[in-house]
Formats: structure tokens, sequence, C-alpha cells
């Protein structure tokens, strides 16, 4: 027997968007209550066919206030069964479940600080793949056993996670933003995350999207850094330097053609940053 598990169709999931990007859409939607601390979801997405992800996994965490904290584990893999399409299990591990352990024993030899934003990714080995079989399967004689052996499996993947990460994790140097624990905050932050997304031909001020996302500037600013891991100014500059690399690729393109198109003021000043960003003047990469 297994939990109840609630099966919806959506279009949009924004914490997935926010590690994988925008390109993508959710066919169907499997969440699993694992605990009153620990949430499980399986979801099949759609990609485009150039932004299709290759296996991995993502550990995520970020602190919500002192001394708590949310971890989310994504595991994606692409669809045996459908092309452009990947099977995602979401993991979510909530501030209830580290209030279980001392603050010593968090913070002791772990190979990241559990007081900073923090994102890693790393490889899905054969173990963890067996481990997602198993939860995506179980077949229990009551509820309370299917919980049990639900919670276990959650566990070894934490660890299972936590063991594979050899490589320091990119950190946000930010104190933990209290406001961040309200769905509503982090949405309004995700929200300003969507907006510079989908103009990558703007570059937008701090309080031209404070306003836009009817938050507070100092917040934004603080809670942006939290849940991107770079500042607003370092993010749309990375998008907007990625999106003249596939542009200059482009048969037919001039450097003139894609400053303009990218809304940069002058050729100069779109060469310069260009340059600063990846090494190459923006003639080297044309067709």
């Amino acid at each position: 027997m297994q939990n109840v598990k609630e099966i919806t169709v959506a279009t949009r999931h924004f914490p997935l968007e926010r590690v994988l990007g925008q390109g993508l859409q959710v066919l169907q939607s499997e969440t699993m209550q694992v605990s009153t601390c620990i949430k499980a979801e399986w979801l099949n997405v759609a990609f485009t066919e150039n932004t299709l992800p290759e296996e991995h996994a993502r550990l995520l965490l970020f602190p919500v206030a002192d001394n708590e904290f949310c971890l989310q584990l994504a595991y994606i893999r692409p669809s045996e069964e459908q092309p452009f399409a990947a099977d995602i299990c979401w993991l979510e591990f909530m501030p209830a479940f580290f209030a279980q352990y001392p603050a010593d024993t968090l913070m002791a030899n772990m190979p990241f600080s559990f007081d900073q934003t923090v994102e890693q990714q790393f490889n899905i080995c054969a173990q963890t793949k067996g481990l997602l079989q198993q939860l995506e399967n179980i077949n229990a004689i009551t509820p309370l056993l299917c919980s049990l052996h639900q919670s276990e499996l959650a566990l070894q993947m934490l660890r299972r996670a936590i063991e594979l990460i050899t490589l320091p994790f990119t950190v946000c140097q930010v104190p933990a933003c209290r406001f961040l624990a309200h769905d509503s905050e982090r949405e309004k932050v995700l929200d300003a995350q969507r907006i510079i997304e989908q103009n990558v031909d703007q570059s937008f001020t701090i309080k031209e999207l404070s306003r836009k996302v009817a938050m507070n500037e100092c917040y934004l600013k603080k809670g942006f850094k939290a849940l991107v891991g770079k500042t607003i100014h370092e993010y749309q500059q990375e998008l907007r330097i990625s999106k003249a690399k596939q542009l200059l690729q482009q048969q037919g393109q001039s450097v003139s053609d894609v400053a303009n198109a990218l809304g940069y003021s002058s050729i100069s000043h779109f060469s310069t940053a260009f340059k600063k960003a990846t090494g190459m003047k923006p003639c080297e990469l044309l067709a």
C-alpha cells in the first residue's frame, strides 16, 4: 500500500525554473508527502531542443531565518520515452527537519555552511539511481510502513548527496534573510529574476525592479543574492553575454547588430563588457 499521492498537471514550477531556467514546461507533477518535514515530487518536464540538460543532480540550501534553513535536492534524468523531456525527482527538507540536530553537529566538518546560501551540482551515481527507483516504487503493507520506508530512502539520498560533494560550494556571502521565510516574499524575488530573463535586451536598475515587483530595494538586493547566488547586475550581465554569444554565431549578424539587439548604448560598451566576461573580442565569434 502506498501513501496517497496528489497528481496534477501543471505548466510552471518556479523553484525548478530557478535551477534550470525558463525553457521548460511541467507536463505532469506527482507530489508525495513523505513526512511533516520532507516532501518529494516527481515531475515530467518538457524542454526545447537546445535546453534539455544532461543527467545530473543539484543540491540547494538557503537560510530562511537565523538557524533555520531549507535544503532541496533535484535529480534530473533525460526521459527514455519522450524526446526533449526529463524525469525529475525533487526532494525538499524543511526547516523542521534540521531542527532535530544540534547546531554543532550541522556545522562540524561539512563541505558547506548552513548559514549561507549554497548550490552544488553533482553526478547521479549507481547507488543513487537505485535509491530513486526504490522511492518511486515503494509497496508497503500499511501507510505508516510506507512513510517509514520513504523517510529512510530520503535520508539515504541526502547522505549520499553530501558524500558526493567534494568540490567547494558556490556560496553567497550574505546573512540569513528572515523575510525569505515567507512564500510571498520569495516569489517577489523570483518575479524579479523572471523579468530579467524575459527582457535580456534591457538593463534594469534595482529601483526599477523593486517597483515592478513591489518590494523594498534593500530586501530585493539581499533576497536576490540569497536565492540566485549573484547580484542583480551580475545576473543581468551573465544572461546578456550568454545571449550575445548565441547571436554572434548566427549567420549575417554583426557586432553592431548584436549590441543593438541587447540594448547596449554603444558598440564599445558592448565590446568592453563582452571581453571582460569572456576574454575574447565579439568579432572573434562571428559566424
